[in-house]
């Protein structure tokens, strides 16, 4: 059984003398709200709003434990390198309250999972130099031709569909999604369900998505945690069978390098290895699906960028991919919790009180970006954070940057016109998203 002294979160600390600001309390709902974030332009006014009157605001939303809310790109970047001062391990996201009082009374702890989300140092360095490897710009160069005729096989697919199809839907959800299983080692036959089970949990806010229905009607704590702990199980039961078979039979994928790893000469424990199997899985293409559609999304709404890519493919596609990843911003936030007292902005901020680092605030911060809400794939430099920073920098960024200037590159280089078809749509999710929706017509 789980402690009882650790049954429920420890409450953030709040100097009894500090209010919300009006920028706070006009906006602190918007930054938390997953409807918020399927619209785009409502969520980029709340945080225009926040960087100009009040850039590290103390928010305490409706039914979340109190935060700062960090929305400068400065700011960002300087908790994000300071990881022993700025920890994970106590709150590393957004969630409800009586959601995470669910989770420390199930664990006896904050998190569901060890990844290395939620992991600090030293065992988040350890974890992480397991893998690392593989995901290094050398090795990750070495896939690249296998990574281009999975492109090529994703295009020739949108070129069957006829001249229609739901981009989103059809093509962007599982190109990547096809690069990462073959880097695990997982069969084609299953990634339908690790689809599945990927967006019942980055999209567990959203009613297409959700894995039970019915919460979308009733925000129930109880109902929600459990239908998370559900998709986890079938998550563990899969990764178990994968352990097994790649501790007898090892081959040259990642799963073997998981179910093989040690930490100090002792095998990783059950809880970390499933964990590390999941971060892969999950992140390992959600994050770049939503990219790469937010990235044609972007091109489509502007025809003067859609027609620079028509021009000249391989001359813009890597300035096109990084704009697609700041312009999307797949990865919302992350949190972190002050390990002392510190002063930033003219405020000190407390010793055990949590900061929620707003990804897609940095990324339009007027400070850094000429003309930020102009969609530029030529913009250089572009000093995006939507990788985050310092020693939580993400582990798969040079394989996302490949596998987009792949596809941008064999699908522009054949196509001879595309064009909205539809109204796009975004993922209700104030954590991991990006487009729903994006139906097209076009011509090759």
């Amino acid at each position: 059984m789980a402690d009882t002294a650790l049954a429920t979160p420890p409450e953030t600390k709040k100097d009894p003398g500090r209010t919300m600001s009006a920028a706070a309390a006009a906006t602190c709902e918007d930054i938390v709200s997953p409807e918020v974030y399927s619209h785009p332009e409502q969520l980029d006014a709340a945080f225009t709003r926040l960087r100009a009157e009040d850039p590290l605001a103390w928010c305490e939303p409706e039914s979340f434990r109190p935060f700062w809310a960090v929305t400068k790109h400065a700011d960002i970047m300087e908790i994000s390198r300071q990881n022993k001062l700025f920890t994970n391990g106590e709150r590393e996201m957004l969630s409800y309250a009586e959601a995470e009082a669910g989770v420390y009374a199930q664990t006896g702890g904050p998190h569901l999972l060890k990844t290395l989300v939620q992991l600090d140092d030293p065992m988040h360095y350890k974890l992480r130099h397991l893998t690392q490897e593989w995901f290094m710009p050398q090795n990750v160069k070495k896939r690249e031709d296998a990574i281009r005729s999975i492109a090529k096989q994703y295009v020739d697919r949108m070129e069957d569909l006829g001249g229609e199809c739901d981009f989103q839907r059809d093509i962007a959800l599982y190109y990547p999604l096809r690069v990462i299983m073959q880097i695990l080692g997982v069969p084609e036959s299953d990634e339908p369900m690790m689809l599945k089970l990927t967006q019942e949990i980055f999209g567990a806010q959203d009613e297409d998505l959700m894995r039970d229905k019915t919460l979308a009607q009733e925000k129930d704590a109880e109902k929600g945690l459990a239908s998370i702990n559900a998709t986890l199980a079938e998550f563990f039961m899969y990764f178990t069978n994968i352990t097994a078979d790649r501790r007898a039979n090892p081959r040259d994928d990642v799963s073997t390098v998981i179910a093989n790893g040690t930490v100090d000469d002792e095998p990783i424990g059950q809880l970390e290895a499933m964990s590390y199997y999941v971060i892969v899985a999950a992140a390992g293409h959600d994050t770049t699906s939503a990219s790469t559609g937010g990235g044609i999304l972007g091109m489509l709404q502007n025809p003067d960028q859609l027609k620079k890519m028509m021009d000249d493919p391989q001359g813009v596609s890597r300035t096109a991919v990084d704009e697609a990843i700041r312009w999307t911003t797949p990865v919302k936030h992350f949190m972190r919790t002050a390990q002392d007292d510190y002063e930033m902005r003219g405020h000190k901020i407390l010793k055990g009180e949590s900061l929620l680092l707003c990804y897609p605030s940095g990324n339009r911060d007027e400070e850094i970006f000429d003309n930020p809400f102009t969609f530029d794939i030529t913009r250089s430099p572009n000093k995006l954070i939507s990788f985050g920073h310092g020693g939580h920098m993400c582990l798969g960024m040079h394989l996302a940057r490949l596998e987009m200037q792949a596809i941008y590159e064999e699908l522009f280089s054949r196509l001879k016109s595309i064009e909205l078809a539809g109204e796009p749509t975004h993922i209700k999710a104030n954590f991991v998203g990006g487009p729903k929706s994006i139906p097209v017509r076009y011509k090759f």
